[in-house]
């Protein structure tokens, strides 16, 4: 989308200098990790700007979860832009094309609703890739990480571009601001049969911060009324541990009148449970990938700055954040950044948190790992 910011690839090369430095304090770490948030809040807003500007702001739309009789390609990762030009080139050749995991959120987007063959969402999150590209039968395109070494049933319709690649897997080139030629996947796939089906029905998402703003009156009038007691940010990672089921344990035992905020693939987890809705408000608003955390932010700022509060930890809002990997490390920096404390992260904290680090962080920030559902329940919705 050919955005960029002089600044945050400045901060980039200077903050790795710095962990060289030897003469840096604990303070002077902590000083730099919140300036990382802050570079992490200023790289997803230029990110939400990119996509907005070119695709409109994300809105309150019904995905399909089922599949039809044509032929299909799937498309993972992260990327709008390659979506689109995928989309263009598949215009008239009886190939439908669905999203799979990180992708899911492209469905809220208004400039990808006129694409006839932009049929619905396939699958789960990245851990199930191996059954799932196995029965998807079509070619799959990566267009960001978050790739399992694939089986050989299905590595010859494997297919990455960008900077994601496996080996033994075509790939197709292509610099930014290029149209990339994705002729030789699309002719792949006519020659594949439908998907088989994993599921049916439907999910709702687009709750970035513009269709939330939208909706705030309706939102401010249910917290006020008492219908809506509490807001729970659940985004993050998700993944194979069986630790990670903690998350739809929660979310199934949160009170009817407590609504999920959530972005990334973590929502895997819970999206799917019909957890209802709080006076035509769903009870999961699903903002869209890891990087559009930035909407949870805007979301809690601006209902800070509607409720006249002075701190953004006064809000009846919790944290239980689920993480794996830095796209999550970056967005619980940016909340740091933000002010928020009392962040609870799980399923286990990361290695890399030694004991020193961890004591300031507790100390600082207040952060703290999960416990059990019943007990973390109890801290952070208050149920007894």
């Amino acid at each position: 989308l050919l955005k960029d910011q002089e600044d945050v690839d400045a901060f980039l090369q200077r903050a790795l200098a710095d962990t060289l430095d030897d003469t840096k304090t604990v303070d002077d770490y902590v000083a730099l990790a919140l300036e990382t948030g802050k570079y992490g809040v200023d790289g997803m807003a230029l990110l939400d700007s990119a996509n907005t500007s070119a695709y409109g702001n994300p809105e309150i739309t019904t995905v399909s979860l089922g599949v039809r009789k044509n032929p299909g390609i799937l498309v993972s990762g992260h990327d709008l832009r390659d979506l689109e030009m995928l989309l263009e080139q598949t215009q008239g050749s009886g190939v439908d094309v669905y999203t799979h995991g990180e992708m899911l959120p492209a469905h809220y987007y208004p400039a990808f609703k006129k694409y006839s063959n932009f049929v619905g969402n396939y699958g789960n999150a990245w851990w199930k890739q191996k059954e799932e590209f196995e029965k998807f039968n079509g070619p799959i395109l990566m267009t960001t990480n978050c790739v399992v070494p694939p089986a050989d049933s299905y590595k010859d319709r494997l297919w990455t571009t960008g900077a994601t690649g496996v080996s033994g897997c075509k790939h197709i080139d292509g610099a930014y601001g290029e149209t990339k030629d994705f002729s030789a996947l699309i002719e792949q796939a006519k020659q594949c049969k439908a998907p088989e089906e994993l599921e049916q029905g439907t999910i709702v998402g687009g709750f970035a911060h513009a269709q939330v703003f939208a909706l705030a009156d309706q939102i401010v009038e249910a917290v006020k009324s008492g219908a809506i007691r509490k807001f729970v940010v659940m985004a993050g990672c998700d993944g194979r541990m069986k630790s990670r089921e903690y998350y739809k344990d929660f979310a199934e035992k949160l009170p009817k009148d407590v609504v999920i905020l959530t972005a990334g693939c973590a929502k895997y987890k819970y999206n799917k449970l019909n957890l209802g809705d709080i006076q035509g408000i769903p009870r999961v608003l699903d903002a869209g990938q890891c990087n559009d955390s930035y909407s949870l932010a805007l979301i809690a700022l601006k209902l800070k700055e509607i409720f006249g509060l002075s701190d953004i930890n006064e809000l009846p809002l919790a944290f239980n954040i689920a993480w794996y990997e830095q796209k999550a490390v970056i967005v619980l920096l940016s909340l740091l950044y933000l002010g928020v404390k009392n962040i609870h992260l799980g399923p286990t904290l990361p290695a890399f948190l030694s004991a020193n680090v961890a004591d300031v962080l507790v100390k600082n920030f207040g952060i703290a790992g999960i416990t059990d559902v019943d007990q973390d329940m109890k801290i952070l919705i208050g149920e007894n």
